[in-house]
């Protein structure tokens, strides 16, 4: 569509429900090769953070097993101190939650976020805010953004579902005392059922991104650090019930679903005068789909092509194809540790990547699916045609499987390694946020899905980041308030196993600085200079751990 002009001032800105599986499951496993996170993982978009997809997240919701929550993230790596703009959700995007019920990589709903941005406050100031931020509406917040929720169906009708403002960057324990009471002023309903929340959060992503470094030091002495403790991502979580994306509206008939999230962008940017002026079609400029596809599996000359194509062109691009039947990350495996890399063509990477699990998946070649089981492919909803069923790249989710069920079917407790684990409501099915997905990817990509052994063998113990440096909520939104503690304060352990602790020593709840301790900065000194901001701050408390904290488990 169309767009006209926007100018704003520069800088701101199995269906296996009750049923057994056959012990062949043990090669459900996520496509590794076909699987990573995307903080920036391109070089267009590695200059536009703000457009710039990190991670998607797809699992049946907690507190609700009716319905299906979607966590997508934006804008990587945010140090808390980054002022003055800080991290503004961009006010000439659509930032969209993509859901395709049918196989044929077209998406059948759309969740669309568009902001716009106030900052008529701030004209006479730096400041983000110039007292304790206590709620949203606060006189002290000089910078608040509004966002619009449209719901996109199938055949392209718009209807606003939600309207609200996001929860702001956190600046400070002085200026912000309780973030958490800002999320749940910031927990807005969707249509009659559902519920979301968009605002600033901790990254729920771990992992020792020293992958990057000859793949941990070239002698696995670069891991055990979570690379991305104490850093925060814009977030949007949307908890809608299942058959709201459900193929038919129907999730008892239907519990397969793919999700990927997209940016689209205004086409035409233009600077002059201190105003940046925005017009012209949107156009993609960022995809996220399974984690570290981008990043990880795709080449670097195609990245930035990756990031504006949709799933229904993925399987026509033989570039594409060839880095999941013959990935890379097994050959740079085996010349730098002399680990032997799985024979090619990897058909049941293709299987995990482009199909979905399911016995009668169909594949790129003809051959027969490799995986003998039924997971996660929408070609096992009752009402999906198999002739339109497109090999493409999304995050599958059976939403039938409403706990944590082992490979015989029965009840278990979550693990971080998903089906490695002995439970598939795991990743590769769909993405809970305390999955492991590095480990697991890696031992993909050795080749578990052929050789069992692969999962006790050398590379066993991944990057050593097991759990995210905070605990997960139980209940919604799930994720975890937005760090203040300064990156490199000696109290942010980065993963080395040290309590993260404030300056009056005690621990921080969920590895967070207590309100009132800790983190701060120069656009953080209002608590030195307003008497009694600080008094009696009780910290920063998190919403509960209890049903959640086992999937942080081994």
């Amino acid at each position: 569509m169309s767009q006209t002009p926007r100018r704003r001032r520069a800088g701101t800105a199995m269906i296996v429900a009750g049923t057994a599986v056959a012990a062949t499951a043990l090669a459900l496993v996520p496509a590794g090769a076909a699987s990573a996170s995307s903080h920036r993982e391109a070089p267009l978009i590695a200059d536009a953070p703000a457009y710039d997809n990190t991670d998607v997240y797809a699992f049946v919701s907690p507190e609700s097993p009716d319905k299906v929550t979607f966590v997508a993230n934006w804008f990587g790596l945010q140090e808390p101190n980054g002022g003055p703009t800080f991290y503004p959700w961009a006010d000439d995007a659509y930032y969209n939650i993509k859901i395709d019920s049918d196989g044929d990589a077209v998406a059948d709903t759309t969740y669309r976020y568009e902001f716009t941005t106030d900052d008529e406050a701030q004209q006479n100031t730096f400041l983000y805010a110039n007292g304790p931020v206590e709620s949203l509406d606060d006189e002290n917040l000089l910078f608040k953004q509004y966002y619009t929720l449209t719901k996109i169906d199938a055949y392209g009708k718009e209807t606003v579902v939600a309207e609200g403002q996001a929860a702001p960057s956190n600046t400070g324990p002085a200026s912000v005392p309780d973030y958490d009471a800002l999320i749940e002023d910031a927990t807005e309903p969707v249509g009659k059922d559902g519920k979301t929340f968009v605002g600033q959060i901790e990254d729920p992503f771990f992992l020792d991104l020293r992958v990057f470094d000859l793949l941990y030091g070239g002698d696995l002495s670069e891991v055990g650090q979570d690379t991305l403790a104490g850093y925060n991502v814009n977030t949007t979580v949307l908890e809608v019930p299942i058959d709201e994306v459900a193929l038919n509206g129907n999730g008892t008939d239907n519990p397969v679903i793919g999700v990927w999230s997209t940016t689209d962008r205004a086409a035409n940017v233009t600077f002059g005068g201190g105003v940046e002026e925005s017009s012209g079609d949107y156009v993609q400029v960022s995809r996220l789909g399974n984690p570290l596809v981008n990043e990880v599996v795709i080449q670097v000359g195609l990245k930035d092509a990756f990031n504006a194509i949709g799933p229904d062109v993925d399987a026509t691009i033989p570039a594409v194809v060839e880095r999941v039947t013959d990935p890379e990350v097994p050959k740079l495996v085996e010349a730098i540790y002399g680990i032997p890399a799985p024979a090619t063509p990897r058909n049941d990477l293709v299987e995990i990547f482009l199909t979905g699990i399911a016995i009668d998946a169909p594949t790129l070649d003809g051959s027969a699916a490799p995986i003998a089981a039924d997971l996660n492919s929408q070609i096992l909803n009752a009402d999906a045609d198999p002739k339109t069923f497109v090999p493409s790249e999304m995050l599958r989710l059976n939403t039938a499987i409403k706990e944590p069920t082992t490979l015989a079917g029965e009840p278990t407790r979550a693990s971080r390694l998903g089906v490695f684990g002995d439970d598939i409501q795991g990743f590769p099915n769909g993405r809970r946020l305390a999955d492991d997905v590095v480990d697991i990817g890696l031992l993909a990509l050795q080749g578990a899905a052929l050789d069992p052994a692969v999962v006790s063998g050398p590379l066993a113990g991944g990057d050593e980041v097991d759990t995210n440096d905070a605990e997960f909520n139980d209940r919604f939104p799930y994720v975890v308030a937005a760090s203040n503690l300064n990156v490199n304060d000696e109290a942010n352990s980065q993963g080395d196993g040290t309590v993260a602790q404030g300056r009056d020593g005690a621990p921080a709840t969920g590895g967070a600085a207590p309100s009132g301790s800790g983190g701060g900065g120069m656009f953080d000194f209002l608590g030195d200079l307003l008497p009694g901001v600080m008094t009696g701050a009780a910290g920063m408390v998190l919403i509960g751990a209890g049903a959640t904290r086992h999937l942080r488990q081994k």
